[in-house]
C-alpha cells in the first residue's frame, strides 16, 4: 500500500467524522497551550530576574575578602587572563558627618587607588577625579542629603505622607541646592559617643546616578592617599577588599574558581545567577509537571476517537487483511490519524500561546498599573517568555502522548479477525 493511499485512508476517516475529529483537536490543543502558558511564566519570571542581575556592572566583578592574600599575590592578580583592573577599596568602618554651612549629612567613606578606580568608573557626572589628598568625589544624591532644620523636617512630613499612601519619596525638593563642585565640607567621624573631626575636604566631582532609581548614593570616595587623616582611628588597619573587574560576564566564573581553589575568600554575582537558574529549573519542572498532566487529560478524548474510529472500520480493516495487508500497516494507518490529531493540535497550540504570551506582557502591566497606582513601566517585568525550547518540550509531550493514545486502539485493529470482520454489516 502506497504512502498516497494510506494518507487516503486517513483522510476519508476525518472527513467522515470532522466533528468528533474537531472536537479532539481542540481538547489537545487546549491541553498543549495550557502547558506552554503555564510553563511561559516560570521562563518569563526568570528573565526578569536575570534581566535584573545582569543590568547592574557587579556581574563583571570578584570581590577577593581574604585576610590571609599576600601583598605579591593581590599585585599579581592584575595579570591574570581577562582582568581589566584590579581596586583595593578601603572601607572608613565608622559614619561620616558632612557640615556645609548648615546643612550636614551622614555617610560612608571609602578609599581607592584614583588611577584604578577612574579606569574602572569611567565618566563621572560633574567635575573631576580627586589628584590631592584633600579632595574628595561624592555620591550622586550627597548635594541632595545635606539638610538643613527646615529641610530635615519638611522631609520627614513628606516621607510620612508617601507612607500613608503606600509610596516612595527620595528626597527630591529638598537638600543643598547650589552647586555641589567647589564647596569644602568639613568631615567628622563619629565612632560610638566620641566625634573626631578631621579636616575640611573639598568636593571636586559627582558619582554617576545609580544603576536603579530606587537606590541612594550619598557616599564619600577618598583618594587612597587620604587615609593618613584617619590614622590612630580604630579598627587600625581599615578593612580593606579587592575588586577584580573581568572584561566580560564569560569570563568571571574560570577566574573565580581559580581563587577558590587557591583557598581564598571570593564573592561574585555569578554564585547567585546559578542559584537562581537552579530554582527556577525546579520551579518550571514543576510547571511542566502540571501543564502535562492538562495534556493527558486531553488525551482521553484521543484515546475515545481512536477507539470510536476501530469500532466503526472493522469491516474496513477485514478487507484489507484479507488482500493482504500487515497488522503493522494496519497499525500504522491508525497512528497516523492519532499522530495528526496531535501535530495540529500542537502547531495550533503553539501559535495561539505566543499570541496569549505577547497579550498578557503587554496588557497585564496596564492592568496592575491601574490596580495599583505603581508605573510597572520603570520595572520592565516580563510575565511571560516562550523559548524555542519550551516549544520543543512541550511539542514532544504533546505529539507523545497523543501517540501513546493512538497506540492501543491502532494494536486493537490489528488483532480484528478477518472472518467477522467481513461478516460485520456496513
Amino acid at each position: 500500500m502506497l504512502l498516497k493511499d494510506q494518507l487516503d485512508f486517513v483522510k476519508q476517516h476525518i472527513v467522515k467524522n470532522k466533528m468528533r475529529v474537531f472536537m479532539t483537536i481542540l481538547a489537545a490543543t487546549i491541553g498543549c497551550a495550557f502547558l506552554i502558558v503555564l510553563a511561559s511564566v516560570g521562563f518569563g519570571l526568570q528573565q526578569t530576574v536575570k534581566n535584573e542581575i545582569l543590568s547592574d556592572e557587579a556581574v563583571t566583578r570578584i570581590q577577593l575578602y581574604d585576610d590571609s592574600l599576600t601583598k605579591e599575590r593581590a599585585a599579581s592578580l592584575k595579570d591574570e587572563d581577562n582582568v581589566k583592573a584590579v581596586v583595593q577599596k578601603t572601607q572608613l568602618p565608622m559614619a561620616l558627618k558632612s557640615e556645609l554651612d548648615d546643612h550636614e549629612a551622614h555617610s560612608e567613606g571609602k578609599f581607592y587607588d584614583m588611577t584604578a578606580f577612574q579606569k574602572v568608573n569611567g565618566k563621572l557626572a560633574q567635575g573631576s577625579y580627586p589628584k590631592a589628598a584633600d579632595e574628595i568625589v561624592v555620591g550622586y544624591h550627597y548635594a541632595q542629603r545635606l539638610m538643613n532644620e527646615a529641610d530635615q523636617e519638611a522631609y520627614n512630613e513628606k516621607v510620612e505622607a508617601a507612607n500613608k499612601k503606600q509610596e516612595n519619596y527620595m528626597g527630591e525638593d529638598e537638600g543643598f541646592k547650589g552647586a555641589i563642585v567647589g564647596q569644602t565640607v568639613a568631615l567628622t567621624v563619629e565612632n560610638d559617643e566620641e566625634q573626631q573631626v578631621v579636616k575640611p575636604f573639598k568636593i571636586v566631582g559627582v558619582l554617576q546616578a545609580p544603576s536603579y532609581e530606587w537606590m541612594i548614593d550619598n557616599q564619600v570616595i577618598f583618594s587612597d592617599k587620604a587615609i593618613n587623616f584617619f590614622a590612630g582611628l580604630q579598627p587600625d588597619p581599615f578593612p580593606s577588599e579587592y575588586i577584580i573587574h573581568m572584561d566580560s560576564m564569560e569570563n568571571v566564573k574560570p577566574l573565580l574558581t581559580k581563587l577558590k581553589k587557591e583557598g581564598l575568600g571570593v564573592y561574585s554575582v555569578i554564585e547567585q545567577m546559578d542559584q537562581i537558574n537552579v530554582f527556577f529549573a525546579v520551579f518550571k519542572a514543576g510547571l511542566l509537571f502540571v501543564g502535562t498532566i492538562a495534556v493527558l487529560i486531553a488525551s482521553i478524548g484521543i484515546f475515545n476517537t481512536m477507539t470510536m474510529a476501530v469500532t466503526e472500520r472493522t469491516r474496513e480493516i477485514g478487507v484489507l487483511k484479507a488482500i493482504g495487508a500487515s497488522p503493522k500497516l494496519i497499525q500504522r494507518l491508525f497512528l497516523m490519524e492519532s499522530a495528526f490529531i496531535g501535530i495540529v493540535g500542537t502547531v495550533i497550540a503553539v501559535i495561539i500561546s505566543y499570541v496569549i504570551s505577547v497579550t498578557v506582557n503587554f496588557a497585564l502591566p496596564i492592568v496592575l498599573e491601574m490596580a495599583t497606582g505603581e508605573d510597572m513601566g520603570e520595572r520592565e517585568m516580563i510575565f511571560s517568555a516562550i523559548p524555542w525550547q519550551l516549544v520543543v518540550i512541550a511539542s514532544a509531550i504533546s505529539i507523545g502522548v497523543a501517540m501513546i493514545s493512538g497506540w492501543r486502539p491502532a494494536r486493537k485493529a490489528t488483532k480484528i479477525d478477518v472472518i467477522q470482520a467481513l461478516r460485520q454489516e456496513v
